[in-house]
């Protein structure tokens, strides 16, 4: 296993807290849990949990769905009221199966659902994700601070410290997707490129230079089952692949910055099509962010250059007809005009930026 945060042995200090009315469940997901070096706490009902938050502080919560008194669905809602727990992920443990139940208990704001019996493999990765996801929150969180308590005169050399941190956590999630870093500059430039050619201005341009390489951080949160096959992904699996949006989304959410705002936009949304075709929200138009129209037209040109396991890596020429005309997977009606024209003007500066002559940072 390959990743950024590492395995649950190397999060020793992170702590987890079990909330189960069943005393034989929370012994067995105690001992699951410390098997892997995380310290634990029990909590029998949904309000003893509530009290136990406050001096225990968890970096995850596993939660039973059905239990006597307070139900888990409204210690969710509880806890993501409150903005000193909100940003605490939680699993939702259950029997129950039925789809019913899972959409109200993401609803609610849980990140996800376990199925009892447990299967300790499951667990151990669901743990693993969301551990990696605080972490990340953390992480960005505590810059954000930092950003806002510093004097003017440090904004340049905190923000150049920022961004280089975020770029640490791209080129993480890029590494274990078989990316390499010239990809991450690659997006940056295209989407500036673009943004200044559509006339948008000198700030969002630059917003956008810095955000764009977030498009696909979210999968640091897919398994390495899914992120690193080479053949083609079922059905379950590509579910969880298109995941890598909204979990991108939770990475970067309820941050003041204006990258990370930027930056959330992007990767929700970087999938999403002009025609509405797209995921995870199959959002249409101008519903779509417009800095995620742009970095959709500025992937789909780095992929179609780009060699994949799946396909050759396409020359110039064969990519921008692709673009302009359709191929039957990708079409001219799944990108905002104005970009595709923005695009159509400048393709001989993608065609620069792709080779590596064009090096301009804003």
């Amino acid at each position: 296993m390959t990743s950024f945060v590492g395995t649950l042995a190397d999060d020793a200090r992170s702590r987890v807290l079990v909330v189960d009315d069943d005393a034989q469940t929370r012994h067995l997901l105690e001992i699951l849990l410390q098997s892997e070096g995380l310290e634990t706490v029990l909590a029998e009902n949904g309000q003893q949990a509530l009290e136990i938050v406050k001096t225990f502080k968890p970096h995850l919560v596993l939660l039973d769905l059905m239990m006597p008194g307070m139900t888990g669905f409204e210690v969710v809602k509880k806890l993501k009221r409150d903005s000193d727990t909100r940003s605490i992920p939680i699993i939702l443990v259950s029997a129950l199966e039925d789809r019913a139940s899972r959409l109200q208990g993401l609803k609610a704001g849980a990140e996800e659902f376990l199925t009892k019996p447990i299967d300790h493999m499951e667990l151990q990765i669901r743990v693993r994700n969301l551990l990696q996801l605080k972490k990340f929150n953390d992480f960005l969180e505590s810059h954000n601070q930092i950003l806002e308590t510093k004097v003017q005169e440090r904004t340049n050399a905190l923000r150049e410290s920022f961004v280089e941190s975020i770029f640490t956590l791209i080129r993480a999630a890029e590494f274990r997707d078989d990316e390499t870093g010239e990809h991450v500059k690659r997006i940056s430039h295209y989407s500036h490129e673009l943004a200044k050619q559509m006339g948008l201005d000198k700030e969002f341009c630059e917003l956008i230079f810095y955000a764009s390489p977030m498009h696909d951080i979210g999968k640091i949160g897919i398994p390495d089952h899914v992120l690193l096959k080479t053949g083609s992904l079922e059905r379950a699996e590509w579910t969880i692949m298109k995941s890598h949006t909204t979990i991108g989304a939770k990475i970067l959410a309820n941050n003041s910055s204006p990258y990370l705002k930027m930056g959330y936009d992007i990767a929700l949304g970087h999938h999403e099509r002009w025609d509405g075709s797209g995921y995870p929200g199959g959002l249409r138009g101008e519903a779509i962010p417009l800095p995620a129209r742009i970095m959709q037209l500025a992937d789909v040109y780095d992929a179609l250059r780009s060699k994949r396991p799946y396909k050759p890596a396409f020359e110039h020429a064969k990519a921008i007809d692709i673009i302009l005309k359709g191929d039957g997977r990708t079409l001219p009606s799944h990108f905002d005009p104005a970009v595709l024209e923005a695009f159509h003007r400048r393709t001989d500066t993608m065609e620069e930026i792709f080779t590596g002559n064009c090096e301009h940072v804003p």
